[in-house]
Protein backbone atom coordinates (compact mmCIF):
# COMPACT_ATOMS: atom_id res chain seq x y z
CA UNK A 1 0.00 0.00 0.00
CA UNK A 2 2.88 2.62 0.84
CA UNK A 3 3.89 1.56 -2.89
CA UNK A 4 0.81 3.85 -4.03
CA UNK A 5 1.16 7.01 -2.03
CA UNK A 6 4.55 7.47 -3.03
CA UNK A 7 3.54 6.94 -6.86
CA UNK A 8 1.35 9.07 -6.32
CA UNK A 9 3.13 11.95 -4.59
CA UNK A 10 5.83 11.18 -7.75
CA UNK A 11 3.83 12.57 -10.73
CA UNK A 12 5.04 14.97 -13.25
CA UNK A 13 4.89 18.42 -12.12
CA UNK A 14 4.36 17.55 -8.77
CA UNK A 15 6.54 19.29 -5.74
CA UNK A 16 9.14 17.19 -4.14
CA UNK A 17 7.93 15.39 -0.87
CA UNK A 18 10.29 14.52 2.05
CA UNK A 19 9.20 12.35 5.27
CA UNK A 20 9.90 14.69 8.18
CA UNK A 21 10.27 12.69 11.53
CA UNK A 22 10.81 14.63 14.71
CA UNK A 23 11.42 12.75 18.45
CA UNK A 24 9.33 14.90 21.22
CA UNK A 25 10.03 14.68 24.87
CA UNK A 26 6.89 14.43 27.24
CA UNK A 27 7.40 16.72 29.62
CA UNK A 28 5.19 14.33 31.76
CA UNK A 29 6.68 11.55 31.68
CA UNK A 30 9.92 11.81 29.86
CA UNK A 31 9.36 9.25 26.92
CA UNK A 32 9.50 9.86 23.57
CA UNK A 33 7.38 9.89 20.68
CA UNK A 34 7.19 10.62 16.86
CA UNK A 35 5.71 12.41 14.81
CA UNK A 36 5.86 12.28 11.35
CA UNK A 37 5.08 15.02 8.49
CA UNK A 38 5.56 15.04 4.73
CA UNK A 39 6.64 18.26 3.77
CA UNK A 40 7.56 19.80 0.72
CA UNK A 41 11.81 19.93 0.07
CA UNK A 42 12.20 23.14 0.45
CA UNK A 43 10.14 23.60 3.40
CA UNK A 44 12.50 20.95 5.31
CA UNK A 45 14.17 23.83 7.35
CA UNK A 46 11.56 25.34 8.50
CA UNK A 47 9.52 22.41 9.87
CA UNK A 48 13.00 21.35 11.51
CA UNK A 49 13.57 24.80 13.08
CA UNK A 50 10.26 24.98 14.81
Amino acid sequence: MAKKVVAGLRKQGSKKFAKVIKAIKSPETGAYSFKEEMVPVEMVREVLGK
